[in-house]
C-alpha cells in the first residue's frame, strides 16, 4: 500500500515558505473558469487579474490571505525570496476575499525564467487588524513566516500553490 505524500511537501511549500501544518479550513481558488489544484500549471496570462477565492471557516473568523513567489527571480537562484504579490486581511469566514481588506494590491505572475510556484496561504486572525495595516515597503524579500509571527497568526489554516512560466512573446505581422 503506498504512502500518499503531500503535494505541498513535494512542491517544497512546506519548508520553502511555511512549516507542516494541518489544513483546517477550505479554500477555493479560480482564476476566470480554471480551479487552482495544488501544482496545476497557471498561464501568467489568465492570472494577470486577481483569482476569486472563496473561504470556508466559521463566519465569526476573520482570515489573511497572502501571495508570495519563492522563486524569485530565478528558481535555481532564488535571491529575491519571497516576493509579494498580495495580501488582503480581515476577511469574512464563509465568504469571498473581495470582502477583505486589501493592504497591498494584487500584482500577478510576470515570471522571466523558469517554472515559478505561486503560493496563496491563508490565516485565522485572532481578532480584526488594528488600524490601518502597513504594506511591506519592498515586494522582494518579503517573509510569510515573518509577517504571520509579527501579526500573530500562527499557522496556515489553507495553501494552495500553483505553477507558472514565461509566455512566449505574441509575434506581430
Amino acid at each position: 500500500m503506498a504512502a500518499k505524500v503531500d503535494p505541498l511537501v513535494v512542491g517544497r511549500v512546506i519548508g520553502d515558505v511555511v512549516d507542516m501544518f494541518v489544513p483546517s479550513v477550505t479554500m477555493s481558488v479560480h482564476f476566470g473558469n480554471k480551479h487552482v489544484t495544488n501544482g496545476c500549471d497557471i498561464k501568467p496570462s489568465i492570472a494577470a487579474d486577481p483569482p476569486k477565492i472563496t473561504v470556508g471557516g466559521h463566519a465569526a473568523d476573520l482570515y489573511t490571505l497572502v501571495m508570495t513567489d519563492p522563486d524569485a527571480p530565478s528558481p535555481s537562484e532564488p535571491n529575491m525570496r519571497e516576493w509579494v504579490h498580495w495580501i488582503v486581511t480581515d476577511i469574512p469566514g464563509c465568504s469571498n476575499v473581495a470582502r477583505g481588506k486589501e493592504v497591498l494590491g494584487y500584482v500577478g505572475p510576470r515570471p522571466p525564467v523558469g517554472i515559478h510556484r505561486y503560493i496563496l496561504v491563508l490565516f485565522r486572525q485572532k481578532a480584526p487588524m488594528p488600524g490601518i495595516l502597513q504594506p511591506p515597503l519592498a515586494r522582494s524579500h518579503f517573509c510569510t513566516r515573518a509577517f504571520a509571527h509579527q501579526l500573530d497568526l500562527g499557522v496556515p489554516v489553507a495553501t494552495v500553490y500553483f505553477n507558472a512560466h514565461k509566455e512566449p512573446a505574441n509575434r506581430k505581422r
